[in-house]
């Protein structure tokens, strides 16, 4: 029992200071930000800002597409709701695909002039 408490005592004895061990964490933790700082800042410098009016357009765009999906999901939800409005829209649907069908693709003129109107619009947004 005495040998333990002899133990105990030699390993307090030989710790250091508490507040000098916190002193020196901090300082290193410092040293390891102010480097890590200094790298991101180095690599910024290196981005090409003119750039950046590209990418933030695309950012939005894509955020744009998203929200208007899940508003669109939220209204046909709904929709699916009323019992019997889902089948007409489906309906309607199918009808309007046929329509415009007959009217674009009947003839293989028709069917040029909608893959040029294709090829333009390709064209003119993604270059």
């Amino acid at each position: 029992m005495s040998d333990s408490n002899s133990e105990a005592n030699q390993v307090s004895s030989t710790s250091t200071n508490p507040m000098e061990t916190t002193q020196a964490e901090e300082n290193n933790f410092s040293d390891r930000y102010g480097d890590v700082m200094g790298k991101v800042n180095e690599t910024l410098n290196q981005v090409d800002w003119s750039q950046m009016g590209k990418y933030g357009k695309a950012v939005g765009i894509i955020a744009i597409v998203i929200v208007a999906q899940v508003i669109i999901k939220g209204v046909i939800d709904t929709i699916n709701l009323l019992p019997i409005l889902p089948g007409l829209l489906e309906l309607l649907g199918v009808v309007v695909l046929g329509q415009w069908s007959w009217q674009n693709l009947t003839t293989s003129d028709k069917r040029n002039a909608v893959f040029e109107r294709v090829q333009n619009l390709r064209k003119e947004y993604l270059g």
